[in-house]
């Protein structure tokens, strides 16, 4: 599959998928009612999506591994905020556990891409 547009990458799928279970999440459950947690874990989230994106649309694959770098720590900060929500019974079990699959599932595929990154020394895609 050729890749054209960050919307082709599958860790900006998988963010994307993260991202809508995070806001699920956020939606009716109590979650919805820590402003502070809720505005961390949605912001982190969407910080993963928007890290990929925005790396693609570098001038070069150093400074898009350098961005996805900063997507992958944001999976991280949306670790520890379902963590939280966990911990003070926010969600339940296996929406904890669905969510944060999810989020080792986009990590992997993040650090899948930036393991082809480093062995390659053409760009990913052309950009302009």
């Amino acid at each position: 599959m050729k890749i054209e547009r960050f919307e082709d990458l599958e860790c900006w799928k998988h963010a994307r998928i993260l991202t809508g279970l995070v806001y699920d999440l956020c939606e009716t459950k109590p979650l919805g009612r820590d402003g502070r947690l809720r505005d961390q874990v949605t912001g982190a989230a969407i910080s993963v999506m928007n890290n990929i994106a925005e790396g693609f649309g570098s001038q070069s694959n150093s400074e898009f591994k350098r961005f996805l770098g900063y997507a992958r720590r944001s999976v991280s900060e949306v670790q520890s905020c379902l963590y939280v929500a966990s911990d003070r019974k926010f969600v339940a079990s296996e929406e904890f556990h669905s969510a944060y699959e999810q989020s080792e599932v986009t990590r992997k595929v993040i650090d899948g891409l930036l393991r082809y990154l480093r062995t390659k020394r053409t760009q990913l895609t052309k950009r302009t």
